[in-house]
């Protein structure tokens, strides 16, 4: 693990920590609750294209670190601390998505790259980007709201 990972895991406060393979996981049964109100191994397995045997290992796991509790049955839920994880790799991807698309590259490049960089960019990085997203985002709102401000000041001449 590198010693920016070491880094940003570190700034977490976490005793436990995820793995990046785990951290894909995590984000994965998050958006299948968000999607489906549940989450089971096929499911997980499908959505990571990995074999089934794969996905129960990583399940296990992450049950046995905290991330996750087995409901028998009903397949498996994420703990308050896997949901907190998943809900921080969903930021990191929503930050680091918009920054590339502001960068106007193709969605299979941002989608390339964005999974690189989500386990590997620092605390620091990740808030610079989002300031800047957030001011481009509100720059571009306060100019398409100008230009529809004049046109309809020219409309009413």
């Amino acid at each position: 693990m590198n010693s920016e990972r070491k880094s940003r895991l570190q700034d977490l406060g976490k005793a436990k920590r995820a793995t990046e393979t785990g951290e894909d996981y995590l984000a994965c049964i998050l958006e299948l609750w968000e999607k489906k109100g549940y989450a089971r191994l096929v499911d997980v397995a499908n959505s990571l294209s990995v074999a089934e045997a794969s996905a129960c290992s990583m399940i296990k796991s992450l049950a046995n670190t905290g991330y996750v509790k087995r409901e028998r049955y009903r397949g498996f839920t994420l703990t308050e601390s896997g949901q907190a994880t998943a809900r921080e790799i969903h930021a990191r991807r929503r930050i680091l998505t918009a920054f590339l698309q502001s960068l106007g590259l193709p969605e299979r490049i941002i989608l390339h790259d964005v999974h690189g960089l989500e386990h590997y960019v620092s605390r620091q990085t990740l808030e610079g980007l989002k300031r800047l997203v957030l001011c481009k985002s509100f720059l571009e709102y306060s100019a398409r709201k100008q230009h529809r401000n004049s046109l309809l000041r020219k409309t009413h001449i």
